[in-house]
């Protein structure tokens, strides 16, 4: 299948997930195209045609001051959008931004406004565009003809989406071309108005008066409200710069500055042109006045004969201004698909919506079949609703406006919300990501409720709707806030999917860690925004025999539902492995092998496995032992392990023999030993962590000078955790991101006691003896008996069985922990003696009398510990 002259099967899926990782051409535009494309996508002629005269309907005189008045909530906006492209530069703007910030069903949602509104504005301007295309060449009967309009305003939109699918440089340049046209029609009769104005004025004509910019001449504060929510749809479309960020260069500033100076350039054209045309043909309700009812949808056509004249050279020019009209149409026509195709295209990588939307062209790296999908629905849109009722599409234009207010609004809260961990970082950050934004959205909020309210009367617009319960409304609201709830009813369905895998990774993870005597332990989790971000990152603090620990994190490589299963599987195979106590290791090795056995088992009868197969996982694996301070690890891929010493107060970053991650062949994993003195600070994290820093050797130097400052006065670990995340997380994240935080303690030398015995049958009796004074020094004479026992039972059989040196260790913690060490490397097994075996029965009585009981290798022989319970202290 050819696409638009391209290669058979142009298509492919976006490469990445992340900024400028989804394939578009990178660096294709500059600042000048961006502040064109910016511009060129308000429409500026169409705009001030159609709203002029519904601002000068509200407020009369006063529409050139409440028309700039009308700039200011959208520069709040504007500044939102830089603040947020500059954290986070992605196309899919208010959708992406809105996940990171709130979720993945408010992003949803705010990615649905952005279409919605889109595909109405579409519809509405490819009409417009018909319509004037055959004014153009005279035919001004076809263009009052409902069907000939729209058969014209498909094949534009077709065009238009052509023009886009086959590069953003092809689209810039005809943008440049298309609005240079328009902006000097827009100024030349500006000019040509004002000097009519002062030279030969017609009749209604008056000079430009200082009381048309005091908004305080208003006649009411509903005139003033309508005037605005008039004026504010004028500068829509601003945004598109922002959209189209990933192909620009320098993503992260360039598209903030051009959406900041695209408004200002607005605010000035307008004023200019709202304020000639006002000066020309006042505010009158007949002949060319602006508030005449019968061209309130278009005051410029009008007034071009009579600012031009009736002269060749008028006529021209009135020519022209029709072909301006045309082209603003066709303009914003052109760069109302560009966004809308990109957030499409974001939302699909992001698997919010099918993943076929998010293939790129190979040739001219641009979204494939979001950009001819969106534009299919538009001329699907503009079909339905022309052929169904006219009235329709006209409150279907109104309506955009509460899809308008609903994205930008959304879009300053989720500034304000996103940036809230830097706000007090310094004023500049409290202004421009908080304050401002913040007001913006509040505006558009406003905005947003007082239009669906007084869209909601019967009599406004061209329908009416007889809804159950709240009875005739307005067909304005009815549509706008249909369209927007339509959209409700389908979040659920596409948030499914994330709102699934991240319940069952919550659930996988351990609820809160356990207190240890070994360690103090915190740790955070921070899920990813969007559909295909969430992974299997886990934690845990697994304790041991022997008040040892087990410190494990770890990050299957792949997203969704998979990989957080996968991660379930890891961990609760860690645990069982750990309690197995097995070397680190040993452990990797064993843990390496469940992971490719699941790979293989999920992948059999598939001959091209997916390409987020959960192989590849990386995991960090140690154990520490409070008693002698020794702390034993070992890595499967990446290193992530930052150590903290306790006097000096440096951080660094040990270099851990290298392991392969797990499922993946390599060498044999090998465990090291590192010597912790009390107080030691452990940072165990996922890579996750750094994914906001410029690497992974700055990510890390940052870590180290976060957890090794401030150190003046006390901080807990969850305190510590905290400004960790903030520091090198201050936005939401776009993969998953796990920090856990150890503090190591020493054993009191006064809770253990241990032996050296020979391997003599006579030390028997004397290990019982020193172990019933040591139990009596602790006041725990209610154990003597069955402690003695065991002791005796073990350290016959050590002495019997293994032969070579004993070692008897007792340790008083949450419950008495007896140790029996020997240089036997064959562990004893539990069985069921018969009733005339003369043995067997030692290990099944001890097991009858702990409360856990078992063996572990060591270096130089094996070790056997139980575990009793200790009664609770006695109470007051």
């Amino acid at each position: 299948m050819r696409h638009f002259g391209g290669a058979e099967s142009p298509g492919r899926p976006a490469p990445g997930t992340g900024v400028g990782r989804k394939g578009l051409k990178s660096d294709a535009l500059g600042l000048f195209s961006s502040v064109v494309i910016g511009i060129a996508s308000t429409a500026p002629a169409y705009s001030l045609a159609a709203t002029l005269g519904l601002i000068v309907t509200a407020v009369g005189l006063q529409a050139p001051i409440v028309t700039m008045m009308s700039f200011l909530p959208m520069l709040l906006i504007a500044y939102a959008f830089r603040e947020l492209n500059a954290s986070n530069a992605d196309c899919g703007t208010t959708f992406t931004w809105a996940t990171r910030a709130f979720g993945p069903r408010t992003g949803w949602m705010g990615g649905w406004g952005i279409v919605v509104a889109n595909v109405i504005v579409m519809a509405s301007l490819a009409e417009i565009a018909g319509s004037y295309g055959f004014r153009l060449v005279g035919q001004d009967g076809l263009a009052e003809n409902r069907l000939w309009t729209t058969v014209a305003g498909v094949v534009w939109i077709a065009v238009m989406t052509a023009v886009c699918y086959v590069g953003i440089e092809f689209s810039a340049a005809v943008q440049r071309w298309l609005l240079c046209l328009e902006v000097c029609m827009l100024l030349l009769f500006a000019v040509a108005a004002l000097v009519k104005v002062y030279t030969d004025p017609p009749s209604g004509a008056t000079h430009v008066s200082a009381s048309w910019f005091n908004p305080f001449e208003v006649s009411s504060v509903k005139a003033l409200t309508s005037g605005l929510l008039a004026g504010v749809f004028i500068y829509w479309g601003w945004d598109t710069v922002v959209s189209i960020n990933e192909e620009t260069i320098d993503s992260t500033r360039i598209p903030g500055r051009a959406a900041v100076l695209s408004t200002v350039v607005l605010l000035v054209l307008y004023a200019l042109v709202a304020t000639s045309a006002q000066a020309f043909a006042g505010v009158g309700s007949s002949g060319i006045g602006l508030g005449n009812p019968n061209d309130s949808d278009d005051v410029l056509s009008g007034l071009g004969k009579a600012v031009f004249g009736d002269q060749a050279a008028g006529l021209v020019l009135t020519r022209l201004l029709i072909l301006m009209v045309l082209t603003s149409a066709l303009a914003s026509t052109l760069t109302t698909i560009l966004p809308l195709a990109r957030t499409v295209f974001s939302m699909a990588v992001h698997k919010a919506v099918p993943a076929r939307f998010a293939r790129v062209h190979r040739r001219f790296l641009t979204p494939t079949w979001s950009t001819v999908g969106m534009g299919a629905v538009s001329i699907a849109f503009l079909v339905v609703l022309t052929s169904f009722s006219g009235n329709v599409l006209a409150d279907s234009i109104d309506s955009v406006g509460l899809a308008i207010t609903f994205q930008y609004g959304l879009t300053g809260f989720a500034c304000l919300w996103y940036h809230r961990r830097v706000l007090s970082r310094s004023t500049k950050d409290l202004v421009f990501k908080g304050v401002l934004p913040g007001l913006g959205g509040l505006i558009m909020f406003c905005l947003f409720c007082y239009a669906a309210y007084v869209y909601a009367a019967p009599g406004y617009g061209a329908t009416s709707v007889d809804l159950p319960l709240l009875g005739p409304t307005g067909g304005v609201t009815f549509i706008g806030l249909g369209a927007l709830l339509l959209g409700l009813l389908l979040m659920p369905v596409v948030t499914r999917g994330h709102t699934v895998a991240l319940k069952l990774q919550r659930s996988l993870l351990p609820r809160r860690l356990p207190p240890h005597t070994a360690v103090d332990s915190a740790s955070r989790y921070l899920p990813a925004d969007s559909g295909s971000g969430v992974g299997g990152d886990w934690y845990d603090v697994i304790p041991l025999s022997g008040t040892r620990v087990g410190l494990v994190v770890g990050d299957v490589l792949g997203h969704g539902l998979r990989a957080a299963a996968t991660m379930g599987r890891l961990r609760t195979g860690v645990r069982v492995l750990a309690r197995l106590d097995l070397a680190p290791d040993e452990l990797l090795s064993r843990l390496g092998d469940l992971a490719e056995q699941a790979v293989h088992e999920r992948d059999a009868g598939h001959p091209c496995p997916p390409a987020d197969a959960s192989m590849g996982v990386a995991c960090l694996y140690a154990v520490y032992d409070p008693v002698s301070g020794e702390c034993s690890l070992a890595r499967a891929g990446e290193s992530v392990l930052v150590v903290v010493e306790p006097r000096r107060g440096e951080a660094h970053h040990p270099q851990l023999p290298p392991g392969p991650p797990l499922g993946v062949a390599g060498v044999p994993y090998r465990s090291t030993e590192l010597r912790l003195p009390p107080g030691s600070l452990l940072a165990l994290f996922t890579g996750g962590l750094l994914q906001a820093t410029d690497g992974g050797d700055a990510g890390r130097a940052e870590l180290c000078r976060v957890l090794a400052g401030d150190r003046d006065g006390p901080e807990s670990l969850d305190e510590l955790c905290d400004r960790t995340v903030n520091s090198l997380l201050p936005g939401p994240v776009d993969v998953d991101a796990t920090l856990l935080l150890v503090r190591t303690r020493l054993l009191d030398r006064t809770r253990f006691a241990q032996w050296e015995l020979p391997p003599d049958p006579a030390a028997v009796a004397t290990i019982r003896a020193a172990v019933g004074k040591q139990l009596g020094d602790w006041g725990l004479d209610e154990l003597v008996f069955t402690t003695e026992l065991i002791v005796s039972e073990l350290v016959t059989n050590a002495i019997r069985y293994a032969g070579g040196p004993v070692r008897v260790r007792l340790i008083r913690d949450r419950t008495l922990i007896c140790e029996v060490s020997d240089t036997g490397h064959t562990a004893p097994n539990l069985r069921h003696a018969a009733t005339d075996d003369e043995g067997g029965r030692g290990l099944f009585i001890i097991a009858q009398m702990t409360h856990h009981w078992g063996t572990r290798y060591t270096p130089t022989g094996k070790t056997l510990w139980t575990e009793q319970d200790l009664s609770p202290p006695a109470g007051p």
